[in-house]
């Protein structure tokens, strides 16, 4: 017979055939350890999102609603082309990918185009 284990304590477990902890203090071990491994994950994309909506509203400005700019200029900024809030196609299929309510679109392979929605 193949005896089920605890997934905290590695105890024999007795009862339920579905059961995956022994006690509710392994079981609420699981579920605190599983929280602040998801929350340190999520915290660590929302810094990265919130310093790539700083820089590009330090590149927009205040007052301007788009500007083009160099790719470089991102980059130097340690822009993270990678994370952004979701994306938008517009009808001739260019991209805008966006970081809360500002969007980048590569315009050109060195050129960006920055947008305020």
């Amino acid at each position: 017979m193949n005896q089920k284990l605890c997934k905290i304590c590695k105890k024999a477990l007795i009862g339920r055939t579905d059961k995956l902890f022994c006690n509710s203090y392994c079981k609420n071990q699981y579920h605190i350890g599983l929280r602040t491994f998801v929350r340190k994950k999520t915290d660590d994309i929302d810094k990265i999102l919130h310093r790539n909506r700083a820089i590009l509203q330090e590149v927009l400005g205040k007052k301007r609603v788009q500007i083009k700019i160099k790719r470089i200029l991102l980059s130097k900024k340690s822009f993270n082309f990678k994370y952004h809030t979701h994306f938008y196609i517009n009808k001739n299929d260019k991209m805008y990918r966006f970081v809360y309510d500002i969007s980048w679109m590569e315009f050109s392979d060195d050129e960006i185009l920055i947008v305020r929605r």
